[in-house]
């Protein structure tokens, strides 16, 4: 956690563990940098002609050990007071923040450099030569330590980076590119110590001092530090562009399996940064995308929904289907609003018409239209599905079941018709919505009024028994037909012989939800071949 802001004061942006990681790790990698640097000056540089080698390497100890005890507490103060910010000033913590690997970067090199004009004071005035190759010695040993540092700096910060940059990721004219990282770090880690060689090479050849395997040795020497300081910054800035792309491949994997809550943190200030702001925002708009699609097929059905995000474009109007219609009423809406709380009658609404959708969805249907105290549900648009006669009767027999025994507070009337019917969008091209219209719907809307005064409330056109299975046309009763209001030709009514047992509910659609489909009163289930024949 960030240190607890005080009123008018300063507070450190990053926390206490990243700290004292922070400021451990500098000390040892600039411990270890000096060690390297004093065996390289102790065992491989050219001492010349002194008159007391003891003495020198004497001093020079003395020096590094008292200049150690003095910069070490004062650097890691230093970066402390670098990583302090005013309170509620969130500009100067993500700027300290972004820039802090390049200041602790930048403390360590101050401390360097000064050590180098230190060390090669103190040599020259033992050797001129020698203050000269102490002095390049120390140069190079700090260079490739302090670009190490940066590489472990920026590691550390990462989580006090992508706090930072939460909701606020790096613009695109953020100066750090991708591509300046890798050459940077070569040239400190491998190109530094190469020409330090050749300054080597160019003062032997000027003073003519260095015997032969002497030069060989720090020429041997050289190189090794060239490939070893060398590989561990070129791994390290491959590790810095490498991670982030990682994590960003990892990231699409899960997306691509369907998980969408999934977020990368944004710990990079290069066009890397960019690119996991960049996965944040794309994923952000799958899940609100997923969200919508979710919402648009709660209200106009997932069939309709699927459809229209399929087509390319949606246009007006339709096309004639052979679609069977089932139409629900309740029976006394007008006396149950007058008798109880409209918040009642609302929560009583919406449990009769979780029954009702729960079989449609469950026998292949769906809902087109809640009207008031009605539902008007479809069977075989917008997309095919095997007999939807048969499963528009079966429905309407387990929904009487289901609805007397689980809403019993309430009656209502079940009215099915079957025929060709036109079914596409209707309205405007700004405002439209897909339906079914034609003389089923009509129809059903009738029966559903005469079913009201029936015995079991169902009642269904003899046309559309006429088209259903023969399993299913089995388990209905043909009664007189009768002109329904509003219509000139008679209907031939038909109600069921006995009501289907309720179903489990379960969204799955086949005959393993909607078993009466294919089975007849008292008869073994039967299956459809592709033609369309029962089979036993």
């Amino acid at each position: 956690m960030v240190r607890p802001r005080r009123a008018g004061g300063r507070r450190s942006v990053i926390d206490w563990p990243a700290r004292l990681l922070l400021a451990a790790v500098m000390i040892t990698a600039n411990v270890v940098g000096t060690a390297g640097t004093a065996a390289f000056a102790l065992w491989v540089l050219p001492k010349g002609d002194l008159a007391d080698p003891q003495r020198v390497l004497l001093v020079n100890l003395t020096v590094m050990f008292g200049y150690l005890a003095i910069t070490i507490p004062l650097g890691m103060l230093w970066i402390g007071l670098w990583f302090r910010a005013r309170v509620d000033d969130s500009r100067q913590e993500r700027q300290l923040v972004l820039y802090g690997p390049l200041r602790v970067t930048l403390v360590l090199t101050v401390i360097w450099v000064a050590a180098a004009v230190l060390f090669g004071v103190v040599n020259a005035s033992f050797s001129v030569r020698l203050g000269l190759a102490v002095a390049e010695d120390v140069l190079v040993g700090g260079i490739t330590t302090c670009a190490l540092c940066y590489l472990l700096a920026e590691r550390i910060l990462r989580r006090a980076v992508s706090r930072v940059l939460a909701g606020n990721p790096p613009a695109k004219g953020f100066k750090s590119s991708v591509l300046l990282r890798p050459v940077l770090f070569w040239m400190l880690g491998t190109g530094v110590p190469v020409c330090g060689l050749l300054v080597a090479g160019l003062g032997s050849m000027v003073y003519g001092d260095v015997p032969a395997d002497q030069l060989g040795l720090v020429i041997l020497a050289g190189c090794a530090v060239a490939l070893g300081m060398g590989f561990l910054t070129t791994v390290g800035a491959a590790r810095a562009v490498a991670d982030p792309v990682r994590s960003v491949r990892l990231a699409l994997q899960q997306v691509e399996q369907g998980d969408l809550d999934v977020s990368l943190p944004v710990y990079d200030r290069s066009e890397l940064g960019q690119l996991q702001a960049g996965f944040n925002t794309m994923a952000a708009g799958l899940r609100e995308r997923d969200r919508i699609r979710d919402l648009f097929g709660r209200q106009v059905g997932h069939d309709v929904a699927s459809a229209a995000t399929a087509a390319s474009e949606v246009r007006l109007g339709g096309e004639v289907r052979r679609v069977a219609v089932l139409f629900v009423d309740l029976v006394g809406s007008t006396a149950l609003a007058g008798a109880r709380p409209p918040t009642e009658v609302v929560a009583l609404l919406n449990q009769f018409f979780s029954v009702v959708v729960e079989v449609v969805e469950a026998c292949g249907g769906w809902i087109n239209k809640f009207e008031g105290d009605a539902a008007l549900a479809v069977f075989g648009a917008p997309n095919d599905i095997d007999d939807p006669v048969s499963r528009a009767l079966a429905a309407a027999r387990q929904l009487a079941v289901r609805l007397e025994a689980e809403v019993p507070e309430v009656c209502a009337a079940i009215g099915v018709s079957a025929g060709d019917a036109v079914a596409g969008y209707i309205g405007n091209v700004r405002r439209y919505e897909y339906t079914v219209i034609g003389d089923p719907v009509n129809e059903a809307a009738r029966l559903t009024e005469l079913a009201k005064n029936v015995p079991g409330r169902v009642l269904a056109a003899g046309g559309a028994l006429a088209l259903a299975s023969p399993a299913e046309r089995g388990r209905w009763a043909l009664g007189d037909a009768i002109t329904l209001r509003g219509r000139t030709t008679p209907t031939r009514l038909a109600s069921p012989l006995a009501l289907a047992e309720p179903l489990p509910p379960e969204p799955m659609i086949g005959p393993e939800q909607c078993p009466e489909l294919d089975s007849g009163p008292g008869q073994a289930p039967q299956r459809r071949d592709p033609e369309g024949a029962a089979t036993p």
